[in-house]
C-alpha cells in the first residue's frame, strides 16, 4: 500500500514528494549497505588478519538504530506500521474512518512526545561532550531520534487530517 496522496495535488507537489521519497529510500539503502559492508569487513579482518576496526562494532549498533528509525519514517509514509486490526472489517466505512483518524492523531501525539524527549536527550548529550566512536560526538548519533519521531508525528497527523477530510466528504454525501 502506497501513501494516501491527495489526488488534487499539483504536479509540482508530486515531484517534490517523489524526490523526497527517493532521497529517503536511498538514504535507508545507503545505511543498510554501509552496515553490511562494515560488518563483513570486520568479520574478514578478525578471522583472516586477527585485527579489526576498533569502532566498527559501535558504529554498527548506531547504524541499526538509524536504520530502524528511518525505516519507521518510511513505514509512516506508507501507512504500513504494525497494527492489530481485529474489528475494522466489521465496522462501517464511517466508523472505520473515525477509528483510523483517532488512532492516527494519538500516534502523532505520542511521536511528538518522543521527539520532544529526544530533543532533551540530544541536548544532554551535547552538554556531556561524550564521543560515540572515533571523534564523532554522541549527540550526532542520537540526532536521528528526535528527527525521525518528528517526521513520523507529522506524517500521522497528516494521515489523521486526510481521514477527517474523507469523513467530512462522506457526511456531505448523506
Amino acid at each position: 500500500m502506497e501513501e494516501r496522496a491527495d489526488p488534487k495535488d499539483s504536479g509540482a507537489l508530486n515531484r517534490i514528494r517523489n524526490l523526497l521519497v527517493r532521497i529517503e529510500d536511498g538514504f535507508l539503502v545507503s545505511l543498510l549497505a554501509l552496515m553490511i559492508i562494515l560488518a563483513v569487513m570486520q568479520i574478514v579482518l578478525r578471522n583472516i588478519f586477527e585485527a579489526g576496526i576498533m569502532w566498527a562494532d559501535i558504529l554498527t549498533r548506531i547504524l541499526v538504530l538509524w536504520i530502524c528509525l528511518v525505516g519507521g519514517m518510511i513505514a509512516a509514509r506508507q501507512d504500513r506500521h504494525i497494527n492489530i486490526d481485529m474489528i475494522s472489517s466489521y465496522l462501517s466505512k464511517r466508523l472505520r474512518l473515525i477509528t483510523r483518524a483517532i488512532i492516527d492523531v494519538v500516534t502523532s501525539i505520542v511521536c511528538m512526545a518522543m521527539a520532544w524527549y529526544g530533543v532533551k536527550f540530544v541536548q544532554m548529550e551535547i552538554a556531556s561532550g561524550n564521543t560515540a566512536f572515533a571523534t564523532v560526538p554522541t549527540w550526532v548519533c542520537a540526532g536521528i531520534i528526535p528527527a525521525a519521531f518528528a517526521v513520523i508525528a507529522l506524517r500521522y497527523m497528516l494521515l489523521g487530517i486526510t481521514d477527517l477530510k474523507t469523513l467530512l466528504m462522506l457526511r456531505g454525501e448523506d
